[in-house]
């Protein structure tokens, strides 16, 4: 007897409670729309706008989702290192292939391929990043692993870019170059490492 008045009790505990949970839903559908109107109204007021009548008469109050296009965002500083070491080491067996040994060139043509390089990095960074120390590190760091120049002499070559026509030319291809590469998953013949040192030096 006294366990079937315990569940009667519990029964009418949760009956209750779902009618309060419904009384709440519906109080909370009919204000929310109220609410947001007064929010635009707040907000225009402490910006200072001026409404015109329509506006405040609010035919419609609920906020209208806005789609913001789809971008390719920068890579941060680990994605960065990733793709760079990825574009070096395809440019570097493509060197190898038509029988340019980056190990073994001179200090100059391994400075060419930094400056190659920097470009790429420019193109593969967000816009505040470019042309920062940060960047011109993380460049002779690979470029040093990839070629065996020094990372000071790398820094020194992306230091002087404008100083040398011949860096520039390496520069403005490695940006074209790693630019296509970022969408198409190659770079052209004619913006490839191998093509701006051979086009631009006498090796």
């Amino acid at each position: 007897m006294i366990v079937n008045g315990l569940i009667v009790f519990i029964q009418m505990g949760l009956l209750a409670l779902l009618v309060l949970l419904a009384i709440r839903m519906i109080t909370l559908v009919r204000t929310e729309p109220l609410a947001a109107g007064h929010q635009k109204v707040w907000q225009g007021k402490q910006s200072g706008e001026s409404h015109s009548p329509e506006f405040t008469a609010g035919t419609s109050e609920w906020p209208v989702a806005v789609r913001k296009p789809v971008v390719d965002a920068a890579p941060d500083r680990a994605e960065l290192i990733t793709r760079l070491h990825i574009l070096a080491g395809l440019q570097e067996r493509d060197c190898r292939v038509n029988g340019l040994e980056l190990s073994t060139a001179p200090d100059a043509v391994k400075a060419y391929a930094a400056a190659w390089l920097y470009g790429a990095g420019c193109a593969l960074s967000d816009k505040s990043t470019r042309h920062s120390t940060a960047l011109a590190g993380i460049v002779a760091q690979i470029a040093s692993r990839k070629t065996g120049l020094r990372q000071p002499e790398a820094v020194q070559a992306i230091s002087t870019l404008t100083a040398s026509t011949v860096f520039l030319a390496c520069f403005r291809a490695g940006l074209e170059g790693a630019e296509f590469w970022r969408y198409n998953h190659y770079v052209p013949p004619t913006s490839s490492l191998y093509e701006a040192i051979t086009a631009n030096a006498f090796i």
